[in-house]
This record gives structure tokens, C-alpha cells and sequence, in this order.
């Protein structure tokens, strides 16, 4: 039977921990790596209601894309019941179930995020945005009006809604992020892309832009599709093994409330 230390490096194998951000955390972050995995829980994040549904469903093992702590945004001061994050660790300790996370190294790495999102957008001749892996770029097959494009992300990436600036460019060469890749619009413009999908845009990052259509399709949408492929890895490399999608953290959390025209 596989241990949690054997699906970590089969991770790593797919996902290099070298191709990691120095700020961020992966791998095998809590629990037994000697302890044999029966049942893998798959899901974008770590959140308590993932740790209950692993509970529910007997899982040894979560794999998710964020970091459970450590990162820049949940650093582990302490391991406490009184806070959500340590009442969460606890848990996870009391019914051994242990955490491997791959986050940024997947983002990088060939097949992960950013290739998927490159795909389920329809792009082709796909090249890595800049040295660090992180983004991608293509183009379509045929060049469309930008409100066109904008619903076809709505459509292949499930969103309930995005934000978007318009340029007055039709699309075409298009750059992609998953997640918060407001950072890498320059490497977008500097490659001749028109458009650029990524989330968690500013309003200065909307606002001062004037040379690219940027769309903010959210977070979880442009992350979230990695979920699939992780789950479809693991079972075809550990036939014994039984893999779980999430299905209490499987849909946007974010709602919008639509201007309607009077």
C-alpha cells in the first residue's frame, strides 16, 4: 500500500519542489509519512468543512493546490482550538489525516494549472509567460470580440461572473494566470498578448492599464480545474488507492449582484 511519502514524491515528480516561490510551502505538510493511504480527498483547499468530509469519508490523505498554512497569507503563529486554522490542525492530527499540498511548483509545472487553464480556454501554441513557469500564453483559432471571449471564460471556467476592462482590442494572443497574476501583466503586453485571464486583479492594476483587455475571472475558477487532473494522476499511478473530489469545496464562493438596466 502507498504512504503518504510515496504520493508526495510521485507529486514531486509531476510538480518539482524546486520550481516553487522561496516564499511559498509545499509538500507533505502535516501527518505520518510512513502511514499507509487508503482513501485521497482532492479539493482546492484545505477548509474545515474539507477536513469534516474527509472525516465523513474515511480519507487518510488530503491533496490540495493552497497550502494549508505556512504560506504568506496563513502563517502558523500557533496551534490553538480557539482560532479556525488551529482548531482545523487539531482535527486533522486527532483523525489522521494527513496534507499534501503542491502549489506554486504546480502552477509552473508542465500539465499543471497554467497549462490546464491555457487549454480549457481553447489556446494553442502555448509558451510559458516568463522564466519562473508561472502563466502562460496562446492563441485561439479564430479572433473573436472581447464580450465574446468574456462569456466563453464564463462558460469553460464555470464562473459566476468576472470583471473586465476593455482595451479596445480584439482577442486573439491571449495570456493567462491562474490565480493572482496581476503581477505578470507587464510579461503580458511585453509578449503581444491582447488579452490577459488571471483573478484578484486591483483597481489601479484595472485602472492604469490601457494596452490589454484584462479579465478577472476569479480565484477558484481559474484554479480549481487542476482538481480533475490531480485526481486522474493519482488513480491512474496508484490503482489501490481511492480518490475522492471534493464536493462540499467545488463551486466559486463568491456571488455577484448584477446592475440590472432600468
Amino acid at each position: 500500500m502507498a504512504t503518504v511519502h510515496d504520493i508526495e514524491q510521485f507529486l514531486f515528480h509531476w510538480a518539482p519542489q524546486k520550481l516553487a516561490a522561496e516564499w511559498d510551502n509545499v509538500g507533505h505538510l502535516v501527518g505520518d509519512g510512513d502511514a499507509e493511504v487508503h482513501k485521497v480527498l482532492v479539493s482546492l483547499d484545505i477548509t474545515e468543512d474539507v477536513v469534516n468530509e474527509a472525516i465523513e469519508c474515511s480519507c487518510d490523505l488530503i491533496v490540495s493546490h493552497h497550502p494549508v498554512m505556512n504560506c504568506t497569507w496563513h502563517k502558523v503563529q500557533n496551534v490553538r482550538n480557539d482560532n479556525p486554522q488551529g482548531r482545523m490542525l487539531i482535527k486533522m492530527v486527532r483523525h489522521g489525516i494527513s496534507a499534501i499540498c503542491m502549489h506554486t511548483n504546480l502552477d509552473a509545472a508542465d500539465g499543471g494549472v497554467n497549462d490546464v487553464l491555457a487549454e480549457k480556454l481553447g489556446l494553442t501554441d502555448v509558451k510559458a509567460l516568463n522564466d519562473e513557469k508561472i502563466g502562460r500564453f496562446g492563441v485561439l483559432k479564430c479572433e473573436m470580440p472581447l464580450v465574446e471571449f468574456t462569456h466563453s471564460v464564463i462558460k469553460y471556467l464555470s464562473c459566476n461572473g468576472l470583471r473586465y476592462t476593455d482595451a479596445g482590442r480584439p482577442v486573439h494572443r491571449v495570456a493567462v494566470g491562474g490565480g493572482s497574476c496581476g503581477d505578470y501583466i507587464p510579461q503580458a503586453i511585453a509578449m503581444g498578448c491582447d488579452t490577459f485571464v488571471t483573478s484578484d486583479l486591483s483597481y489601479h492594476e484595472f485602472l492604469d492599464n490601457r494596452e490589454i483587455n484584462l479579465i478577472d475571472a476569479g480565484h477558484f475558477p481559474t484554479e480549481n480545474l487542476i482538481c480533475p487532473v490531480i485526481a486522474q494522476r493519482l488513480g491512474d499511478a496508484f490503482a489501490q488507492l481511492t480518490i475522492i473530489p471534493s464536493t462540499t469545496h467545488c463551486r466559486e464562493v463568491i456571488q455577484y449582484c448584477i446592475k440590472g438596466e432600468e
